[in-house]
């Protein structure tokens, strides 16, 4: 990631908004995994995808998104190309997660679907991070506005 690049596009978002020079964000990142990021980022850019879940596990104690942090979406080349503003923040087992809710992720068109990708990605990341994931685990669902983009 460039920092220079990123810097920049915070800085123009800063000045853009009138917000105070020394204000942070929470993160920079893209969506999911490098292959999918792109589409994911169109889904946000058109409005359809307004929320993401993560796996509560992934977050340090202190981590954890709040309402009104800002971060900066990338593209797959870890190019900035929106601010998101997250509005709301829910955490709950993936059990519980209804399509009333995973919808605003804007990615599947039944909660089945949403469950079969997510729980796939949530144990292959459980693998990898030394947890076993189940339908008991938290998630993080976090929902989101474009506030800038370009």
């Amino acid at each position: 990631m460039d920092k220079n690049i990123i810097n920049n596009f915070w800085q123009k978002f800063l000045k853009s908004t009138n917000r105070d020079g020394s204000t942070k964000y929470y993160d920079c990142f893209y969506f999911s995994i490098e292959e999918l990021a792109d589409e994911l980022l169109q889904l946000v850019l058109s409005g359809k995808k307004t929320a993401t879940t993560s796996n509560f596990l992934s977050y340090g104690a202190d981590e954890l998104p709040k309402v009104g942090n800002l971060s900066i979406v990338l593209d797959s080349k870890e190019n900035p190309h929106c601010v998101i503003e997250t509005k709301a923040v829910t955490i709950l087992p993936f059990k519980e997660i209804t399509y009333d809710i995973c919808k605003r992720e804007g990615e599947d068109d039944t909660l089945e679907s949403w469950q079969k990708n997510h729980w796939f990605f949530f144990t292959e990341d459980g693998k990898e991070d030394g947890y076993e994931f189940t339908e008991d685990s938290l998630v993080v669902f976090e929902d989101f506005e474009v506030i800038y983009n370009v």
